[in-house]
């Protein structure tokens, strides 16, 4: 057979066998993948690339460890919807991050969860002041659920709220915008108990009014 047609014939049969396993794998949005479909994800798209390039080698050969992994997919999903212990060992477990407008740490270091993401991710969602949030929750998929304040004034006043302080480092930049220093940032937050910079993981600056946050290690 002709190399050119020989590669189309393999890239053909590979879409079809990944569209197949991706059918099976049920309809999900691309940032509502679990781990375990991510991982599939990646290695399909391994083991297509070396079916279309290796054309010396035979084609089922290659093809064989995409029938495993969708056989593996399959038993895995089965076992994920009847074992939730097993769903949680696979995907892990959702993460409180903000509770009763307290931001927690220590769940963002378990995840991996910096001040940057998680001010992003709240923007994305129209947020621009912690204040707004009554709980925020990290799910499994990476996505940050946001339930706000019972609060009509949050509502009404948009303006944007500036990080002055994010784990413990000053945001000159931030100060700048509202035309202050750290000599009145200093006195600001000795006025409200705080003495050590180091030990504030998140101050930010709205309406004239400090939101801050002390670390808890």
């Amino acid at each position: 057979m002709d190399l050119y047609a020989a590669i189309s014939l393999r890239t053909i049969i590979s879409y079809l066998l990944i569209l197949l396993i991706f059918r099976l794998m049920g309809k999900r949005e691309i940032g509502e993948l679990s781990v375990l479909d991510l991982v599939v994800f990646i290695m399909l798209g391994d083991i297509a690339v070396m079916a279309i390039e290796k054309s010396d080698k035979p084609f089922a050969e290659i093809l064989f460890p995409m029938l495993i992994l969708l056989v593996v997919q399959l038993l895995f999903s089965y076992i994920s919807l009847k074992s939730s212990k097993f769903r949680k060992l696979v995907d892990g477990s959702p993460s409180l991050i903000i509770s009763n407008g307290k931001i927690n740490e220590k769940a963002m270091r378990q995840q991996r969860y910096n001040f940057d993401d998680l001010l992003t991710q709240l923007r994305e969602q129209g947020i621009i002041d912690i204040n707004e949030v009554q709980f925020a929750i990290l799910e499994t998929t990476g996505k940050l659920s946001v339930i706000k304040r019972d609060n009509k004034a949050a509502s009404q006043h948009k303006e944007t709220a500036f990080p002055l302080i994010m784990d413990g480092e000053v945001q000159e930049a931030s100060l700048q915008h509202i035309g202050q220093n750290q000599f009145w940032l200093r006195q600001q937050l000795r006025k409200r108990g705080y003495e050590d910079i180091k030990k504030i993981s998140l101050c930010s600056y709205k309406n004239g009014t400090l939101y801050i946050d002390q670390s808890d290690s």
